[in-house]
């Protein structure tokens, strides 16, 4: 069997697959726009939050009362395991605090510090710029329909 040049292999597949354009996937788009919005979000965001941390500690923020990291995993759309070590990045910092469960030993009970909630005031309109930076490229008009269509999406 003779070996293939990288060339010879592009030009098959294209063969192959002539209507697939990588740069029109949905997928594709969805994560190079994704990356470009990390970007932004790292240069500008304060306090040393990653996105899901400020996800996390402004669900918390929103809630009134513990809730339990299951529920508030559910609510900013993580998994458990994710959801474990984001709240353990968010204690170290003091920003959240966790007890077990006075019913169910099992269940950790999540609430935000003064110190979380002092953070997330201050982080709110620096995330709202954000939000601003990542769909410049946009009219008013077009960023409205596309979060629209992105949340239909969801």
């Amino acid at each position: 069997m003779a070996s293939r040049t990288p060339d010879e292999t592009a030009e098959q597949l294209t063969a192959a697959a002539p209507e697939y354009v990588l740069d029109e996937q949905v997928g594709f788009l969805l994560r190079k726009a994704y990356q470009r919005h990390q970007t932004i979000f790292a240069e500008k965001m304060i306090g040393g939050l990653t996105a899901t941390q400020f996800s996390m500690l402004f669900r918390l923020f929103q809630v009134p009362g513990p809730i339990s990291q299951n529920a508030l995993g559910r609510l900013v759309a993580m998994d458990a395991a994710t959801t474990k070590g984001v709240v353990s990045r968010l204690q170290a910092q003091e920003l959240i605090t966790a007890e077990r469960d006075t019913e169910d030993k099992r269940r950790y009970m999540l609430r935000s510090t003064a110190k979380g909630r002092a953070l997330i005031q201050e982080a709110l309109p620096v995330v709202m710029g954000i939000t601003e930076a990542t769909l410049a490229p946009l009219s008013k008009r077009e960023s409205e329909t596309f979060l629209r269509l992105l949340a239909k999406l969801c």
